[in-house]
């Protein structure tokens, strides 16, 4: 006796038979419109057939039951619903807001990180999230996390062989990675070694981290198992992963926004095919997306001279292609989800109309459901509950060497000179005090900062890489101010400047995330962006500054749960206090 999913499934697909056969009929049919053929990359005018969430022809012909209802689309293009294949979908947006603002553009597929659900919550209750997920329009898969990206105190509680081999058999995971610990891979970790080859047993690719890495490191890593990487950041480091036998991701992002300038280095190469390239925009924060995600990577792409269907398939069939999906995703043709959007134009990307697992997401410009109500309680994503207080003993600042930005996320270290024991910095130079706080409220880090800003009171968040509180700013009573605003609301980033809040963004899904539509986080991102570079922050993306303090994939200098660390050395400078 097959068992009830066995069961279900083949009684589904039987009916998809039985449409072809017109004793079912369809639910809808795409009429006489011009489709991307990915195999053949060809266009062709043809009939699309949709039952359910499927296509179940791709033809001439027209269904025998002279009922079935036509949808006539002469004049338009169909291409399939694009695929994201690197999400960050934590950065303030949450992984539902993200994927239906991204399906309202044509991003009907979303590969995501699952950093955040190490964190927010354990194995068992983040699969009951997952299968939630599955139920929406939009198709959600994961990656595999093999670790944390920074220093933690008790690393193995997340990362270890039984977690990290649980998330990957879970069928929504469809990838290890992204690979920041490589590093320790080269030195010798055969734990992570034997991780990566479990993944690659399942047939699940290992993504890598591999910024500025030589063809002799990239070399070592492909024989040790990594199957893709999206850091070149010049098409001759595209060329040399392409050349190895990486899939090669082209990124453009918030902070590398580097897609056109890769494509023009690489077509000037004599680079003329495309396939084993893919398009990223690598967790964006929230204004970058403001005219949508692969949307927008198509438009440059096309602009730059990429053949059309190369165009398409790096956001649709080479991604599907990668993961080992093509006969779910990233095609027209039969069997396929009914993922399909509809321009009016080929060289146009952006979609007349979309469709998501045969549901209408946009249609004829109208998008069809303005908001997406997820009970995120159900699976205790809730505000912060924080039951201690942030008190003047937490502000006491001794250490010699402080984080001074480079960048928006390259830190080096530097010796403090100005006097920290007072209770505000002066603004005759741009140091501010920096508090890294654990979010329980065990430990704390204390030290300076130099070039985020050089007169803002104060400046908390519960965003960041672990979601402890980052507080930054000129004023300690300021820094007390906006610490206590932003535990009221149980989580968010509040800005404070001489004893008055100036800004807030509510980040109620535990401390991180914010819980409502992309178009106003975008409006209160904008809003923080102006305000900081206001009152002195330099650079283009403050909420990956901040996130990315505690990121020791990057140079030189951080601040961890464990304190301040020498990157290049993994060395704890000053480790962290104990309160």
């Amino acid at each position: 006796m097959l068992e009830n999913g066995y069961y279900w499934r083949n009684r589904e697909i039987r009916e998809h038979v039985a449409v072809i056969d017109g004793t079912v009929k369809p639910d809808f049919v795409l009429a006489n419109g011009t489709y991307l053929n990915t195999y053949t990359k060809q266009w062709l005018k043809g009939n699309i057939w949709i039952l359910n969430d499927r296509i179940v022809y791709v033809g001439d012909k027209l269904p025998e039951n002279q009922s079935a209802k036509i949808i006539d689309c002469k004049g338009s293009y169909l291409v399939p619903g694009y695929m994201e294949p690197h999400a960050h979908p934590f950065q303030l947006y949450n992984p539902v807001s993200l994927a239906k603002y991204a399906a309202d553009f044509g991003t009907t597929t979303l590969i995501n990180d699952n950093l955040v659900w190490n964190f927010l919550m354990d194995k068992k209750k983040a699969v009951t999230l997952l299968r939630a997920f599955n139920k929406l329009p939009v198709s959600m898969f994961w990656w595999a996390r093999f670790d944390s990206q920074t220093a933690l105190q008790n690393e193995e509680e997340f990362f270890n062989t039984e977690e990290v081999l649980s998330w990957l058999e879970h069928s929504s995971v469809v990838q290890g990675g992204e690979l920041t610990a490589w590093p320790s891979l080269l030195r010798g970790d055969d734990r992570l070694l034997y991780w990566i080859q479990e993944a690659k047993r399942m047939g699940k690719p290992v993504e890598g981290h591999l910024p500025g890495a030589s063809e002799k490191t990239l070399t070592k890593m492909k024989l040790l198992g990594v199957s893709a990487d999206h850091e070149s950041i010049t098409g001759e480091e595209v060329i040399r992963r392409l050349r190895l036998g990486y899939q090669v991701g082209l990124r453009y992002s918030s902070i590398r926004p580097d897609l056109p300038k890769l494509l023009e280095e690489i077509m000037d190469a004599g680079i003329d095919t495309y396939d084993n390239m893919m398009m990223t925009t690598d967790g964006a924060t929230p204004a970058f997306y403001e005219k949508g995600l692969m949307n927008i990577c198509i438009e440059i792409a096309i602009e730059k001279g990429v053949p059309l269907p190369d165009a398409y398939r790096m956001a649709s069939h080479n991604v599907a292609q990668h993961y080992g999906m093509t006969e779910q995703l990233g095609t027209i043709a039969p069997g396929r989800l009914a993922n399909i959007n509809i321009l009016d134009a080929k060289e146009n990307p952006h979609p007349v109309s979309v469709l998501a697992k045969g549901k209408w997401i946009k249609r004829d410009y109208e998008v069809q459901q303005s908001t997406v109500d997820f009970e995120w309680e159900k699976y205790d994503i809730a505000p912060l509950e924080v039951d201690w207080e942030l008190s003047k003993s937490d502000l006491q600042f001794s250490v010699p060497i402080g984080l001074e930005l480079m960048n928006n996320v390259i830190i080096k270290p530097y010796p403090i000179e100005t006097d920290v024991t007072l209770d505000v910095i002066p603004n005759t130079n741009n140091d501010a005090f920096l508090l890294l706080v654990d979010r329980k409220g065990k430990w704390r880090i204390n030290t300076a900062i130099k070039g985020f800003t050089n007169n803002l009171g104060a400046m908390v968040s519960s965003y960041s890489t672990t979601g402890d509180f980052v507080c930054i700013g000129k004023s300690k009573p300021d820094m007390i101010l906006a610490w206590q605003r932003v535990k009221e609301h149980g989580g968010g980033i509040v800005l404070a400047h001489q004893g008055e809040i100036i800004f807030e963004l509510p980040l109620r899904l535990g401390g991180s995330m914010f819980d409502g539509d992309m178009s106003a986080l975008i409006d209160k991102e904008k809003g923080l962006k102006d305000l900081l570079k206001d009152f002195g922050y330099p650079f283009a993306d403050p909420i990956y500054t901040i996130l990315f303090l505690s990121a020791t994939h990057l140079p030189y200098i951080r601040v961890t749960q464990q304190g301040i660390l020498d990157v290049k050395k993994r060395e704890v400078l000053f480790p962290a206090i104990m309160r």
